[in-house]
């Protein structure tokens, strides 16, 4: 039997849910951002009149302000658009019990076995779009299609609130003419790679060699191939299925551009400060480290490396991202956001082959976790800053609202 699989994506998600207590600003050009006082901080969401203006998600403040000068600037309240995404979800499941969020604002929802109750998959999205609209206020686009990856680019095909269905009869001729930046998984480094050798369509990627594209861009590149082609056997999970995180992760965005070694070691080491702190809060460990950096132009650079042995230590957990780092980064090359991962978790008391060195260093290693664990418990007492490894990088170089903890889920 054919799938029938939605993506549901919300418009303008946190613009809108600002837009129902702002109802003064519905003629008026307005965005969400971090921090509204901050020129440098970055646009997270706009509404349609400001996008009418050429303001774009994750430009600065003062990109945005130059091309429109009137923009209303409102704070984030992530606490409302979670509780507005759930009510959104919990609509969803009166549909189907598989429903996968993909974001804050997207989910999948598989509705193969739904259609004796509701209808066709088109005839569930227009009634989801009119009940979210209805019931919450907002408005969805949905797209229609027999895998996740074209239901995903269906929701994107037209915006705002509309149904869009792609078919095996009329996937090549929607999809095929667009730039190949649009397919999920190219990024714009990807994209160049695929340009510098005349692939700049959907199309033309799926008419390609398969082989030459995977030697291309690795394993990324067959899994591209497959999806230009229609070739997408993901399931959707069901709203049940528990998915244990698979790493943890912090970011930062910075007041300004860091060129020099020093800078990054204490981005790294305040990072890493974090991401080992809640390992521990968990109760796992790490096996390895990955971390990122991009530019001023929002180009990312990353590498990962295993470790020798899994750890939930700052100190270890920086000393990583900074082997990497060195690999791979130019000094005096600006930096505006630094990432910092850790991946491959496990439990913390899960037992590990120890060499005879690692034996003799046992001692030294839980001194180091005990003293890391005490600062848990100051930090949670008297606030997360309260005693901070690179402590100067947070309060002199990060932008407030700037740091980001991440999930999978998120990612």
């Amino acid at each position: 039997m054919e799938r029938v699989i939605l993506h549901c994506d919300m418009n303008g998600f946190y613009a809108s849910v600002e837009g129902l207590e702002h109802p003064e600003l519905q003629e008026k050009p307005f965005a969400v951002c971090g921090d509204p006082e901050s020129r440098h901080g970055i646009i997270l969401a706009k509404n349609e009149i400001a996008k009418q203006y050429g303001v774009k998600t994750a430009e600065t403040i003062w990109q945005a302000k130059r091309k429109c000068p009137g923009l209303v600037l409102l704070r984030a309240h992530h606490e409302k658009y979670a509780y507005y995404s759930k009510l959104a979800n919990g609509i969803y499941q009166e549909y189907t019990d598989r429903v996968e969020p993909f974001s804050i604002d997207e989910s999948w929802l598989d509705v193969t076995a739904s259609r004796r109750l509701f209808g066709s998959g088109k005839e569930i999205a227009d009634e989801l779009r009119r009940r979210i609209n209805q019931e919450l206020g907002l408005t969805i686009s949905v797209g229609v299609s027999f895998n996740k990856v074209f239901s995903k680019m269906g929701s994107d095909y037209r915006k705002p609130n509309a149904t869009t269905v792609i078919t095996r009869q009329n996937y090549k001729q929607l999809l095929y003419p667009l730039p190949v930046s649009d397919l999920i998984l190219v990024g714009r480094a990807a994209a160049e790679k695929l340009n510098s050798i005349g692939i700049e369509t959907i199309g033309q990627l799926a008419e390609s060699n398969g082989e030459m594209i995977k030697r291309l861009l690795g394993k990324m590149g067959e899994t591209i191939y497959a999806y230009a082609n229609g070739d997408d056997p993901r399931e959707v999970a069901h709203m049940d299925e528990h998915r244990e995180a698979k790493s943890v992760g912090n970011s930062m965005t910075f007041k300004r551009n860091l060129t020099q070694p020093e800078e990054i070691r204490s981005g790294v080491v305040f990072l890493a400060d974090t991401v080992a702190g809640r390992l521990r809060a968990q109760h796992k460990k790490c096996l390895t480290v990955q971390v990122t950096l991009r530019d001023p132009d929002f180009r990312d650079s990353a590498k990962q490396k295993k470790l020798t042995r899994a750890t939930n230590l700052a100190g270890e957990i920086s000393q990583a991202a900074m082997e990497l780092i060195e690999t791979f980064w130019k000094q005096g090359t600006p930096v505006r956001l630094i990432s910092v991962t850790a991946a491959q978790l496990q439990d913390e008391n899960q037992a590990q082959q120890l060499t005879f060195w690692e034996e003799t260093e046992g001692k030294k290693r839980e001194q180091l976790e005990k003293l890391e664990r005490t600062m848990d418990i100051i930090r949670g007492r008297y606030g997360t800053d309260s005693v901070r490894f690179g402590s100067n990088v947070a309060n002199e170089l990060v932008e407030k609202g700037s740091r980001k903890e991440h999930s999978p889920a998120e990612e």
